[in-house]
C-alpha cells in the first residue's frame, strides 16, 4: 500500500480488511482511500483507544466537515456505512450510521460543436515551441486530443496504453488500466488510423532509447518520459485560449473530459442520422464507453434529444419506454 496509506489507527486493521475486499472484487477504491486516510487521521485525533464506533464519534468527525457538499458527504457516510458494518461482522460493537438522502446532481457537461472539435485540433497542430524543452509533450497532444475525441477513452486510459495495446492493423485498442477494472477493447477508424501511424513514425525517429520497445508506452514528451494528465489539461487549457473558447472555472468546464461526452452525443447523433434507432445504440455505446450498465449511457441519449430536438422522433416508443425521463445529464465518470 503505498506511503499516504499507510493507517495507524485502531481502526486500521479493519480499513485495510475493507480494502482488501474490495481489491478481491477488482475495484481500485483511490477515493475510498482517501475517505480512510480521513477517518484514520481523526480516529488519532481523538485518541480512541479500542475498535468501537459510537454515535457521538460520527457526530463529532461530522461537526468537523463543514465545507464538504452535500455529495462528498454522501459518499464519506457510504464509507462510514461499509466500515462500521464490516467492524461488526468482526464482533466490534459499532453505530452504523444512517445514510443521508443521496442529492441530486446538477451537473450537465460541456458538449463541444463540431466546429470547436475541428478548431481545437487544429490549434494543437499549429502550436509551436518558443524555447528549448528538453521534456515537452507538444509532440503527443495532436493525436492525444483526437483519439480522445474519436474514442471516448478517458485521459488515464489514454497515456496507460502501451505500444503492444495498439493494433493498427486491426484497428482496435487494448485498454487495460480502467476506471472499472475491466479491460475493453476500443476501435479507431480510418482517420484515426493514419493519425497514430504519422505520430508513431515521428515518435519512433527520435533518438530515444527503447521509445518503441513493446512495453512502451504509446504517448511520450521528448525525453521518452510518460505523459501525466495534468500535461494534458494545462495544454488543453492554452488550445481553448487559442480557439477563443471560453473558460468557465469551477469545475464548468471546458474540461478534457468532455471530450468523452462530446464523443458520446456524437456518436449517437451519426447513428441516429444512419437510420438506427437511439435507444437500440445504446448498448454499443456502452460497451465503448466502457460504463458497466446502461442507466449511465442512458443519459447521453436525454442530453442528445435536448440538443437535438428532432432525432427524439426517430426513437422508438416500444423502446422507450423502458427508460424514465430524465431532465439533467449527470456526470456519472465523475
Amino acid at each position: 500500500m503505498a506511503e499516504q496509506f499507510n493507517y495507524s489507527s485502531i481502526l486500521a486493521p479493519y480499513m485495510r480488511k475493507l480494502l482488501d475486499i474490495k481489491s478481491s472484487a477488482g475495484i481500485k477504491a483511490l477515493r475510498t482511500k482517501w475517505i480512510l486516510k480521513e477517518f484514520d487521521d481523526f480516529a488519532n485525533t481523538s485518541g480512541i483507544d479500542d475498535p468501537h464506533i459510537a454515535e457521538t464519534f460520527i457526530a463529532e468527525w461530522r461537526s468537523t466537515r463543514l465545507n464538504d457538499c452535500d455529495r462528498t458527504l454522501y459518499a464519506k457516510y457510504s464509507v462510514w456505512s461499509q466500515l462500521t458494518t464490516l467492524m461488526c461482522r468482526h464482533g466490534c460493537a459499532c453505530h452504523i450510521p444512517r445514510m443521508p438522502k443521496q442529492p441530486k446532481s446538477d451537473f450537465t457537461p460541456y458538449i463541444f460543436t463540431a466546429e470547436q472539435i475541428a478548431s481545437i485540433f487544429e490549434a494543437a497542430d499549429a502550436y509551436r515551441l518558443y524555447d528549448i524543452r528538453m521534456g515537452t509533450a507538444l509532440i503527443s497532444m495532436p493525436a492525444i486530443l483526437r483519439l480522445l475525441y474519436s474514442t471516448g477513452m478517458r485521459v488515464s486510459e489514454a497515456l496507460s496504453v502501451r505500444n503492444e495495446d495498439v493494433h493498427l492493423d486491426e484497428q482496435y485498442i487494448i485498454l487495460r488500466k480502467t476506471k472499472n477494472g475491466s479491460e475493453r477493447i476500443v476501435s479507431i477508424g480510418d482517420s484515426m488510423k493514419v493519425v497514430l501511424e504519422d505520430y508513431i513514425s515521428h515518435r519512433n525517429a527520435m533518438p530515444l532509447l527503447h521509445v518503441a520497445d513493446a512495453k512502451g508506452l504509446l504517448f511520450v514528451k521528448s525525453d521518452g518520459t510518460g505523459l501525466r494528465a495534468n500535461t494534458v489539461y494545462q495544454h488543453f487549457r492554452k488550445l481553448l485560449d487559442e480557439c477563443g473558447i471560453h473558460y468557465k472555472g469551477n469545475h464548468q468546464g471546458p474540461r478534457v473530459h468532455d471530450l468523452r461526452h462530446t464523443n458520446a452525443v456524437h456518436a449517437l447523433v451519426q447513428m441516429s442520422h444512419e437510420g438506427m434507432d437511439l435507444y437500440t445504440a445504446l448498448p454499443i455505446l456502452s460497451a465503448n464507453l466502457g460504463h458497466h450498465s446502461l442507466s449511465a449511457t442512458e443519459q447521453y441519449v436525454r442530453l442528445t434529444c435536448a440538443m437535438y430536438p428532432e432525432l427524439e422522433e426517430q426513437c422508438s416508443p416500444i423502446n422507450a419506454f423502458v427508460y424514465p425521463d430524465i431532465c439533467k445529464a449527470y456526470d456519472y465518470d465523475n
